[in-house]
């Protein structure tokens, strides 16, 4: 119970969806905040004699969730977006290396403020970013955006990436994006020292992160992993993104993906993997039986052509499964809450058909799905007492959602809903569709000169 000396928030009037553990829902309830906490749930009117409510939010024509959880992103990518539409991923990546290997502190500090911004204004609470580019003399890129992250006030994981394959040694990067094994491993034990936070309620933590089977080596692997587990923190790659990658595998390793990542410590209860869609039932088992996650990045994985994940399957065998915007070069829009409508609908394509998910399922996975997979689960992903007071207000009240009454299924089948406040940390960080903390239309501005000095530069050479 917090203190009564707690400045406390008081929503009232609006339908909420905790996502809890028995998916309770209120048609109309109430929500109190005390200080970063949420401190008391439920239907009807909030308690009476609450002191020092600061502040009180009619929520009549809304729905609360949680803080939406983004397991995936690639920061860096906001300013190459609209390039190489028509490609899969291999030969996507040999299109966009030369360019991404150019960019330095001042890019990916713009890059990452686009990027969180348009996650953040769309329902975001949780971000995290897969940065894996660090060419030489490149400035402190590590820094820059996690500085972003903060000015921002979102909740935040950097996932230290690298790669240590480059063309010459039968990779996709160019040789100047890579750095050596010794560079890659101090770079990122550097970065979890100066930045991790393993505290409850952190706003900053770091994930080991290893780029990928085909651009990382396998001694780089197996000392991530034992790196991670030394300092005590998450790992993170890609894994059985498309069919390219297992052939890799076979014909370089003499295994699948699976049982690769096995071979090299990457399985196991701190570990999450961005993709995963061509996984067999074995892979799956082996998942669930090492509680290894999975990011799912259902508009990435068709815009490059790469499959439809067998997210189902996945839940029904207790993998835990978050979503991801993945980066922006291969998911322009940027948002994560369109990524509970198309997790939806995509995975209605495949085997499963009308039964793979519903409403309710797309909502998990954005939210309390996404902090499983981060491991913060305790803290975030369902609206509980004590937990951390990151949630949303939707608007379903308007034109868009008029018809629909049951507020879950307009939020996850309809159009894009409007948010009216995001709150991270008990901080409101988003009003009526805006950003607080920054300036969205200096975000633009730089944005466009940073892609364009960016496109000159590759163009040089």
């Amino acid at each position: 119970m917090a203190p009564s000396a707690a400045q406390r928030i008081v929503i009232e009037n609006c339908a909420i969806a905790t996502v809890d553990a028995d998916d309770t829902e209120y048609a109309s309830g109430y929500l109190v905040v005390a200080d970063n906490r949420i401190e008391s749930i439920g239907a009807g009117s909030a308690p009476q004699g609450l002191e020092n409510v600061v502040r009180r939010i009619d929520g009549t024509g809304h729905l609360v969730t949680p803080g939406l959880v983004n397991t995936h992103h690639h920061f860096y990518q906001w300013i190459t977006r609209g390039l190489a539409t028509d490609h899969n991923l291999f030969n996507w990546l040999v299109a966009l290396y030369p360019t991404w290997a150019r960019i330095d502190e001042q890019m990916g500090r713009v890059a990452a403020q686009g990027s969180l911004a348009m996650m953040a204004r769309g329902g975001v609470t949780t971000a995290m970013d897969h940065h894996y580019v660090y060419p030489r003399n490149a400035g402190d890129l590590s820094g820059a955006i996690i500085g972003a992250a903060s000015e921002m006030g979102v909740r935040f994981t950097l996932a230290r990436g690298s790669m240590d394959r480059s063309k010459k040694d039968g990779g996709l990067p160019p040789d100047f994006a890579v750095e050596t094994l010794e560079g890659a491993l101090a770079g990122t034990e550097e970065t979890v020292d100066r930045f991790h936070d393993a505290s409850f309620g952190a706003m900053t933590q770091v994930a080991v992160a290893p780029c990928s089977p085909f651009s990382v080596s396998t001694e780089l692997m197996k000392q991530g992993a034992e790196l991670a587990r030394r300092k005590g923190v998450r790992l993170h790659t890609h894994g059985s993104e498309t069919v390219e990658e297992e052939q890799f595998c076979k014909e370089l390793f003499g295994m699948g993906p699976t049982d690769y990542f096995e071979s090299t410590g990457w399985l196991g209860q701190d570990v999450w993997m961005a993709h995963c869609v061509h996984m067999n039932d074995s892979d799956i088992a082996a998942f669930a039986r090492t509680g290894t996650g999975v990011a799912h990045c259902p508009s990435s994985n068709a815009r490059l052509a790469a499959g439809i994940a067998r997210v189902p399957d996945m839940l029904k065998a207790g993998v835990p499964v978050g979503l991801g915007v993945d980066g922006t070069a291969s998911n322009e829009s940027g948002e994560l809450h369109t990524e509970l409508r198309n997790a939806l609908l995509i995975n209605r394509l495949g085997a499963h058909r009308e039964a793979a998910l519903n409403a309710r399922q797309a909502l998990r996975l954005g939210t309390y799905g996404g902090a499983q997979v981060l491991g913060r689960a305790a803290e975030i992903g369902s609206l509980e007492a004590g937990k951390l007071a990151d949630f949303v207000l939707w608007k379903l009240d308007t034109l868009a959602h008029a018809s629909i009454a049951d507020p879950v299924t307009a939020l996850v089948f309809g159009a894009a809903a409007p948010v009216t406040a995001s709150f991270v940390n008990g901080k409101q960080i988003v009003e009526d569709n805006h950003l607080l903390t920054v300036d969205e239309d200096a975000i633009a501005r730089a944005t466009r000169d940073e892609a364009q000095r960016l496109a000159r530069i590759a163009a040089q050479g």
